[in-house]
């Protein structure tokens, strides 16, 4: 299975917007609709499709927050998708395009701290936990680039 991230379209958008994460996971991953108006309303919103080979089964979008530091705020890939391996393809594949990105020296995420497979996997990815956010809700966890 080809896993490959594309550029949201109006061509692909409403599938998309139609990926659901199952029931347990609702409380930790936000609409991708929301997210999608977002991107196309604020600057320095990216936002990905994940494809396994043609067909959409995720998203993702970063944030650049500052000429130093991207954010990733948003990661899902549809329920019926889940525990294939397409989830670490797509994000080793986000990593290396934000690391392209000139002057970046932090990418962080945030996750709620209750998310029973959150801290293990994004640690594989070498993503450190450095505390909670400001607003104390959710974990920051930090890949420093040298």
């Amino acid at each position: 299975m080809e896993v490959s991230l594309r550029h949201v379209t109006k061509e692909n958008y409403e599938a998309v917007c139609e990926l659901d994460v199952e029931k347990t996971q609702e409380d930790y991953v936000a609409c991708n609709m929301w997210s999608l108006v977002e991107s196309m309303f604020n600057e320095g919103h990216e936002s990905r499709a994940i494809y396994a080979n043609d067909e959409p089964i995720g998203f993702l979008m970063w944030v650049r927050e500052t000429t130093e530091k991207i954010s990733i705020w948003r990661f899902m890939v549809d329920q019926k998708h889940q525990k294939k391996g397409i989830g670490r393809k797509a994000l080793n594949l986000s990593l290396a395009e934000i690391r392209l990105v000139s002057d970046l020296k932090k990418i962080e995420i945030c996750y709620n701290p209750k998310n029973p497979v959150a801290k293990d996997f994004y640690s594989d990815f070498g993503f450190i936990e450095v505390g909670m956010d400001e607003e104390d809700e959710d974990m920051l966890a930090v890949i420093n680039i040298d």
